[in-house]
């Protein structure tokens, strides 16, 4: 089973949070796990925002930050390709979403993904349109 992760249920990997056991389950039981290329900025932003909060000590940053970027070392990245952006430009004519979650919604329907996981509720309603197979982590 492939699974797809939008940026809001691969962060539950690294924090701890309503949806995180699941998400963990999911990701033990995926063969093949993928997210799309903006999830390590938007990750490493969400990071860096729980530092600025001192809700993330910089030790533990620097921890995270490494865990993440190797478990995407083993990761399926997709790539911002015509065939996605064709994709995206249909969401945002179809959907009141913002960009950034059109691009992920549109690399898993590229990635022909099996699973799609999120915790955004108006994400989900238009990646199920796309008929996607999505899994509410919220």
């Amino acid at each position: 089973m492939s699974l797809f992760l939008d940026t809001s249920a691969f962060a539950k990997r690294y924090i701890a949070e309503s949806g995180s056991d699941q998400v963990l389950a999911l990701c033990r039981d995926a063969e093949q796990l993928a997210v799309s290329v903006i999830c390590l900025p938007e990750m490493l932003s969400t990071l860096n925002r729980l530092v600025r909060e001192r809700r993330l000590t910089a030790a533990r940053y620097a921890s995270l930050k490494r865990r993440v970027l190797n478990d995407l070392a083993d990761a399926d990245i997709c790539e911002l390709t015509t065939e996605v952006m064709a994709e995206v430009i249909h969401l945002l004519e179809d959907h009141a979403l913002r960009p950034l979650d059109t691009i992920h919604i549109a690399c898993a329907v590229a990635y022909q993904a099996d699973q799609f996981a999120s915790a955004d509720r108006h994400q989900m309603i238009a990646a199920r349109e796309t008929k996607l197979k999505v899994i509410d982590i919220a």
